[in-house]
């Protein structure tokens, strides 16, 4: 591994490791016992020195380590969540003292390790400020997160976008939790939900220009913690030409830390594009960043992303053997 690439991976872990501590959950809860105070957003070193002083005390390294305190990890702690120091014995001591789960453990030391076969995407906003502000303004303040989320896209033999099923997780970062935000930049659809949902009663109203939303219901009210697992689908009802852009891409947004994304599109045999590309774009609807990539035995283009946050990700597409 090159010297570079390396520095690349112990970067990324540690700020895949800094959203681990700072988002709701079990880790930030973990440290947070050690402290009178932390703002959203924010880690305080010196209670999560305290979390891997507690652990080394009993599950000694060296003979010394059963009497270390704190304030002697501080510097540890800040240089691995630069990014500046991260070795493996310290990404270790993070997994264990932590207790950080499997699937997220597995992760760091993916990153850690410079390997490029996973994805975790960060920007700066993925939508503009001011409509970020709208829609802060009219839903308030996010109550939980997305463990995961499996968009399943089918695009028609008409060449239009057909349907969306959609299998979501959530946990609830407070307590009586009982429906989440659904948010979508066109009021052209309808939405069924399935299995963790509950019925629908609200319709879909505008936020801000190009943004609508209404709520999903959940089957039962979390406590902060729990998680559900959901099953909807979206159906378009998309009319005029077919070069219009709501029909030449499928777009994902996420304005909060998501984990586990996963993007399938499947074209329907008698209608498929002539090119078709990965895309990043950023907040104001510009693409930023493209790769094409071929279909597969099934007509489908597939991405799976361990994390994204404050960006916006998808798949657009050509009809045209030239664009």
């Amino acid at each position: 591994m090159t010297d570079a690439r390396a520095k690349a991976g112990r970067q990324a872990a540690a700020g895949y490791l800094r959203g681990l501590l700072t988002q709701p959950g079990r880790y930030r809860r973990h440290w947070e016992r050690h402290t009178l105070r932390s703002g959203p957003g924010e880690i305080t070193q010196l209670a999560v020195a305290e979390v891997l002083a507690r652990y080394l005390w009993t599950h000694p390294r060296v003979s010394a380590d059963k009497d270390v305190v704190a304030r002697q990890l501080k510097d540890t702690v800040a240089r691995a969540l630069s990014g500046s120091l991260l070795s493996r014995p310290t990404l270790a001591l993070f997994v264990d003292s932590f207790g950080i789960e499997a699937v997220h453990a597995d992760q760091l030391w993916r990153l850690w390790e410079g390997t490029g076969r996973i994805s975790v995407l960060s920007g700066r906003h993925a939508v503009a400020p001011k409509t970020e502000s709208e829609l802060r303004s009219a839903l308030g303040p996010a109550r939980h997160l997305t463990v995961s989320m499996h968009d399943h896209v089918d695009v028609g033999s008409d060449g239009r976008l057909a349907r969306t099923r959609t299998l979501q997780v959530v946990e609830a970062t407070a307590d009586g939790l009982d429906r989440i935000p659904y948010l979508y930049d066109t009021n052209t659809l309808t939405l069924e939900v399935g299995p963790g949902c509950g019925e629908i009663s609200d319709d879909l109203y505008q936020i801000s220009n190009g943004v609508y939303a209404t709520t999903i219901p959940l089957a039962r009210e979390l406590s902060a913690g729990e998680t559900i697992s959901l099953e909807y689908s979206t159906i378009y009802g998309y009319l005029g030409n077919l070069t219009d852009q709501h029909e030449l891409e499928y777009r994902r947004a996420a304005m909060q830390r998501l984990e586990n994304l996963d993007l399938r599109v499947t074209f329907h045999r008698d209608m498929l594009p002539a090119r078709v590309w990965w895309a990043v774009w950023d907040g104001d609807g510009d693409i930023v960043e493209r790769e094409q990539v071929p279909l597969g035995s099934q007509y489908e283009v597939h991405r799976y992303l361990r994390s994204v946050e404050k960006t916006v990700v998808g798949f657009c597409w050509s009809w045209q053997a030239e664009s």
